[in-house]
């Protein structure tokens, strides 16, 4: 028998953005199946139509393309097993309800969401089961005329799986290994709903699965329930030779404390837990994106990746075809994994530092021109090599400390660097560098340092070493410190040379001139 190709498939609802943990699902798909020669299915599960959000395919379909997350056939991407938003397959699934009612697998049942209350309230943990059926208003209970002739006149229905009790349902899951579940537990769930004639998950899921001849359903922790159904579904439309191989990923945990990681974790420790940045169409809400918070695409995929597997070594810095070369579900871990948003930060930097110091300057012209700033890449760029490798203070969240970091977002780069292009306009008496840099006999030595570059026809880095360090030597005077009070104000910045070259002959000497006044 040949090898079955590998076919898998990612398949959100539009019911809002797209959550952090669904694109590390996304993601794991995307690997197994580049890594295998496979192709990824993007499908929309849009059956609870109460649910719609406009504008949230849209959304979910522009993080992947940011991300770098392609898909091989689906919807706006075509192909032959199509349609692909569920949606628009109602005449399919209502043939394989047909075939489900033909052989007794399944049943209608008529019973009011009223009926079922009462039903609830008078049995402790009622479930529709085996149990419980008989007592209910169905297809097993009522007769055939009295069947067709309350769906003639109109009574609204659903169309209920029919679990057999007593039997272990064995799920052969490629992290979990065996999962065994007695079916006596299970209910019989709702598979379709005749009040908008669309299936439920359970069965549309599995109904497309087999169709779209997915090779491995690769899904979240959360699905794993409903796996022992979905086994017996496939055994009962006589699929069981082509069910899919089942891989239940962690879950995603809260950075601090118990449970799952949500969107109000994000809001309380500020960090996104959406790709991109989502404006909610009800509320007006707006919900921080890690595309707009200044990620990179890359430290996004790889930081993600690591949150449930690793590949068995120490490397970090995983490229997207280093995760598709290594990615194995073997290694994927059956524990929940931290959210370390803080490790997601040190990604970033990582990233960046990578990039070359141009490919900063998009993104920081745009910070420059917010604050009325209009600058060249060239010299933006230059700014970027004499800043990256700076700290840049922020304040915790979490214990509302003032802390330090790298420069890990461009961003950061700002306060660090205004001084390039806005000279100081007062200087603080009481900065700590100020205070101990600028004592009596300050204002007397900068205007030396002033006449020794006002001599100076090249201004390089190494032409002003030159004349100042021989200078300093021949006069005793160490004059950087205070040069820097001049220039920025504090005691921030790179070398002063090449902070003074960068300015350029004219605005180091009017800085100079400038702090004498103020300073005296």
């Amino acid at each position: 028998m040949a090898e079955r190709r590998v076919r898998v498939r990612f398949a959100p609802s539009p019911t809002g953005p797209l959550h952090i943990g669904g694109v590390r699902t996304a993601l794991y798909n995307y690997l197994f199946a580049r890594q295998h020669g496979g192709d990824l299915i993007f499908r929309i599960e849009d059956t609870d139509s109460n649910r719609f959000v406009p504008g949230a395919e849209e959304y979910i379909l522009e993080s992947f393309k940011w991300l770098g997350i392609q898909f091989d056939e689906g919807v706006s991407f075509g192909g032959e097993h199509g349609p692909y938003r569920q949606s628009e397959r109602r005449d399919i699934y209502k043939k394989y309800v047909k075939i489900l009612l033909d052989a007794g697998k399944a049943y209608i049942a008529f019973d009011t969401p009223e009926e079922l209350d009462a039903k609830r309230a008078e049995i402790a943990n009622f479930q529709y089961d085996a149990s419980t059926r008989g007592m209910m208003r169905n297809s097993l209970t009522l007769s055939k005329e009295e069947v067709e002739n309350l769906i003639a006149s109109g009574h609204q229905y659903v169309v209920r799986f029919k679990i057999e009790p007593g039997r272990d349902v064995h799920v052969d899951d490629l992290i979990r290994g065996d999962v065994s579940i007695n079916s006596s537990i299970l209910d019989d769930k709702v598979l379709y709903k005749s009040a908008d004639e669309l299936p439920t998950y359970h069965l549309a899921n599995i109904v497309d699965d087999h169709l779209m001849e997915v090779s491995h359903v690769i899904r979240g922790e959360e699905w794993l329930p409903s796996a022992p159904l979905h086994v017996l579904l496939y055994e009962a439309f006589g699929w069981a030779d082509t069910m899919p191989r089942f891989a239940h990923l962690p879950l995603l945990l809260k950075p601090v404390g118990n449970g799952k990681l949500s969107k109000r974790d994000g809001d309380k420790l500020g960090f996104p837990v959406f790709p991109l940045e989502w404006h909610d169409p009800k509320s007006g809400e707006v919900s921080s994106g890690y595309r707009e918070k200044g990620y990179l695409p890359q430290a996004v995929v790889n930081f993600l990746a690591l949150l449930g597997w690793n590949p068995g070594t120490d490397q970090e810095l995983l490229s997207m075809d280093d995760l598709i070369r290594l990615f194995d579900l073997g290694k994927c871990s059956k524990a929940g994994a931290k959210f370390d948003y803080v490790k997601g930060i040190w990604f970033n930097h990582q990233y960046l530092l990578q990039q070359n110091a141009i490919d900063w300057t998009p993104e920081f012209d745009k910070i420059l021109k917010a604050n009325g700033i209009e600058s060249t890449p060239e010299k933006e760029a230059a700014v970027v090599d004499m800043m990256k490798l700076k700290v840049v203070e922020y304040v915790d969240t979490q214990s509302q400390q003032t802390k330090k970091r790298n420069i890990s977002f461009v961003s950061d780069l700002w306060p660090l660097t205004k001084f390039f292009f806005v000279a100081p306009e007062t200087y603080d008496r009481e900065d700590k560098f100020v205070r101990k840099n600028w004592k009596e006999g300050a204002a007397t030595e900068m205007k030396e340092l002033a006449e020794v570059l006002q001599g100076l026809d090249d201004f390089s880095v190494e032409t002003q070493k030159q004349a100042v360090d021989t200078w300093a030597e021949a006069n005793g005077k160490k004059p950087w410190n205070p040069w820097r009070v001049c220039l920025v104000g504090t005691g921030q910045g790179p070398d002063m040379y090449e902070l003074s070259a960068f300015l350029g002959k004219e605005e180091t000497l009017s800085r100079i001139q400038k702090a004498i006044e103020v300073l005296g």
